[in-house]
């Protein structure tokens, strides 16, 4: 499993019923997803320097078993699909609890933005070669990059 979060759930991010809030599994996620980015050496202040960011066009949560205040959970991230050139790619992130059962599985969607054209963009060649050593799911898919109109 490739755990990228490993933490304690608040106070902070449980709702009325007494578990954690759907906003929470999704902002463990983000954070395991950045974490991971930056193991990969595409930390912010890379990504700034090309003034590249990455965007989500979808984001999909599915759970399965619920999660309590002080639980400790683990969340791991890894590559499902992505264009050749990096451009494109989705993400698939699963939250456990401390006694090892799935709590839920979250896959997002997303690209590379540039943030002064806000124009979606490619990662330069330096950055796209880091991202593509991301870890890969047991059923990772390759596709061709699309032709540009």
């Amino acid at each position: 499993m490739n755990v990228f979060y490993e933490g304690q759930v608040l106070w902070s991010q449980i709702d009325a019923n007494q578990h954690m809030r759907h906003s929470a599994y999704a902002d463990f996620g983000a954070q395991a997803r950045l974490t991971m980015m930056e193991s990969l050496g595409l930390d912010l202040k890379a990504l700034l320097k090309h003034n590249i960011g990455p965007v989500l066009f979808r984001e999909e949560l599915f759970y399965t078993r619920e999660v309590g205040i002080n639980e400790r959970i683990k969340v791991s991230c890894e590559l499902i699909k992505s264009r050749v050139d990096g451009s494109r790619w989705t993400m698939r992130h699963e939250i456990f609890r401390s006694d090892g059962i799935k709590a839920a599985t979250i896959i997002v969607e997303g690209a590379w933005i540039d943030l002064e054209k806000r124009k979606l963009a490619a990662l330069p060649a330096e950055l796209m070669e880091h991202f593509m050593n991301s870890p890969k799911g047991h059923d990772y898919m390759e596709e061709q990059a699309k032709p540009q109109n």
